[in-house]
C-alpha cells in the first residue's frame, strides 16, 4: 500500500494550485492524507479526484474546513493503525506535542504544522511530517511524502519537488 502524504499547502496563499509534480507523484497512491492547513476546500476536491483522501483541519484553515474536518483521525491502513493530527507549537517543538497527542499506540503518526519534513521511527512508531509542497517563504525546500506499507514493513519517503 502507498499512502501519499501532504500538509501545509496553504492554497491560495503559497500557490494558486497543487503543483503538477505532486499530482503526478500521488497518482500511484492508494490513499492520500492531508495533515491540515489546506485553507480552501477546493484543494481537497482535487486530491479526491486522484485517490480516496483523509484530512484533518489545521490552524490556518478556512472556517468551512474547520467546521467540516476533525482535529484528528485514527484509521487502519493495511493492518497498521494510523493517527493524523496537524500539530501545535513552533519548529521542532511540534514533534514533542505530537508524541503526546495520541493515547493509544499508533504504528504511524502523520502530522504537519512546522513545514519541516520529518521521517523517523521512534520506538515502533513512524513519525512522519511531509513538510510543505508549496512553501517558498518559511521552508528551504518543497516536499511531500509517501508512506509504504508492505506486510509488517512500514517505510516513509520524503519527496523533494522543484521549486515553483
Amino acid at each position: 500500500m502507498r499512502i501519499g502524504v501532504i500538509s501545509d499547502t496553504h492554497i491560495p496563499f503559497f500557490a494558486s494550485e497543487i503543483p503538477m509534480e505532486v499530482r503526478e507523484g500521488l497518482l500511484s497512491c492508494d490513499l492520500i492524507v492531508h495533515a491540515g492547513d489546506i485553507v480552501e476546500s477546493a484543494v481537497l476536491d482535487e486530491f479526491r479526484k486522484i485517490a480516496h483522501t483523509n484530512a484533518v483541519k489545521g490552524n490556518m484553515d478556512s472556517d468551512e474546513i474547520k467546521r467540516t474536518l476533525p482535529e484528528s483521525l485514527v484509521f487502519d491502513a493495511n493492518g497498521k493503525k494510523v493517527g493524523v493530527v496537524h500539530g501545535k507549537g513552533s519548529g521542532k517543538t511540534v514533534l514533542s506535542w505530537v508524541k503526546n497527542f495520541f493515547t493509544d499506540k499508533m504504528d504511524i503518526v502523520i502530522f504537519g504544522h512546522s513545514h519541516m519534513p520529518f521521517n523517523e521511527k521512534i520506538g515502533d512508531t513512524l513519525f512522519f511530517n511531509p513538510g510543505s509542497a508549496t512553501d517558498n517563504i518559511f521552508s528551504k525546500k518543497q516536499t511531500y511524502g509517501i508512506i509504504h506499507i508492505e506486510g509488517n514493513d512500514v517505510r516513509g519517503e520524503i519527496v523533494e519537488i522543484s521549486r515553483g
